[in-house]
């Protein structure tokens, strides 16, 4: 799942105990080939969710020295569509995902910025066709941790609290650049893990027009994949850059509750083993909702919602989620 703004703002076969030999074929015994197919699109679906993320109000000013403090829970579910050349078929998953994140407004030189990280506990768990028979699998652990840092290099000034009571948003451009580490649950002898023992890199960039109650926001990035040389044991996969753009139209009310109306679309991330091409090149978009509740002065809920509008191959998904905040310093 995303980076902190998303939140700010019983198997038949228990994949976690299938063993992989390197340079070796599975005993029957152990995994059938159906199996190994299904963890192996399990694995490409947590690879790929987080750059499909909606988050709106990435791009605002946050008061200097204020901390976030979030928890959330997330659901989705949905039907993966293969390679067309592996007789797959009918793939259905389903995942839960525990988070807790920390974010802080930042002065940067001036410009106000943020900081944010998240760390993800997930449980994914599915089933699919695979010659005639029904397969199905499941695992859970630790994802890999996000850190993520963000700048407004124009029209948000860093502010104290004080200060802020009296700013007015109007245009604001920014950037940022996110960071995901491979320090999730991975262990090369396991056909799937949830963490993807690869770095990932995230530059974005993102403007916001205030006009009256509504707030429209673009943001445009491209994310880049290390590789995984310890796939399957010694198999090496790699991962082409996945681009996408995202739009947000968000409703301000005077009682501090927010709405927006997001929409993504992303295409690339065709991936390959040991050289040869999967034939997974996305072309995909979603929309969703968002709701902020506040409850006190320092305490919040947000809802969100999403479903997949068109999928070439894979993420064709629905999702919900929720997230309870605090949030505390800046002079508050």
């Amino acid at each position: 799942m995303a980076a902190a703004n998303r939140y700010i703002d019983n198997s038949a076969v228990s994949v976690n105990r299938l063993r992989y030999r390197p340079n070796t074929d599975l005993p029957a015994t152990v995994a059938r080939p159906g199996t190994i197919l299904l963890a192996i699109f399990l694995a490409a679906i947590a690879a790929r969710v987080d750059a499909q993320q909606l988050e709106p109000r990435s791009y605002t000013n946050t008061p200097v020295g204020m901390n976030f403090l979030i928890a959330g829970y997330g659901y989705a579910t949905g039907t993966i569509v293969s390679d067309p050349s592996i007789p797959l078929k009918n793939a259905d998953i389903q995942t839960h995902e525990l988070v807790l994140a920390y974010a802080r407004g930042l002065d940067v030189w001036g410009l106000s910025g943020k900081v944010d990280a998240i760390l993800p506990y997930d449980r994914a768990s599915g089933s699919a066709e695979f010659s005639g028979e029904i397969t199905e699998s499941s695992v859970s652990g630790w994802g890999d941790p996000r850190l993520r840092f963000s700048v407004n290099f124009y029209g948000a000034p860093a502010l104290s609290l004080k200060e802020f009571v009296d700013y007015q948003q109007d245009f604001i451009f920014g950037a940022s650049l996110q960071i995901t580490a491979p320090l999730g649950q991975y262990d090369p002898a396991r056909v799937y893990n949830i963490g993807t023992n690869r770095w990932t890199i995230k530059p974005e960039f993102g403007i916001s027009k205030a006009a009256g109650r509504l707030t429209l926001e673009f943001a445009a990035g491209v994310t880049f994949y290390g590789d995984n040389d310890e796939f399957l044991g010694d198999r090496t996969r790699t991962q082409d850059p996945l681009y996408s753009l995202q739009g947000h139209v968000i409703y301000n009310l005077r009682s501090g509750i927010w709405l927006a109306l997001d929409g993504t679309y992303y295409t690339g991330g065709s991936t390959s083993v040991d050289g040869m091409e999967g034939g997974d090149r996305l072309s995909n978009s979603r929309v969703g909702l968002t709701v902020a509740l506040p409850v006190t002065r320092h305490y919040s809920l947000k809802f969100y919602a999403s479903t997949g509008v068109s999928a070439r191959t894979g993420g064709d998904f629905d999702a919900v989620r929720m997230a309870w905040q605090t949030r505390w310093g800046g002079g508050l």
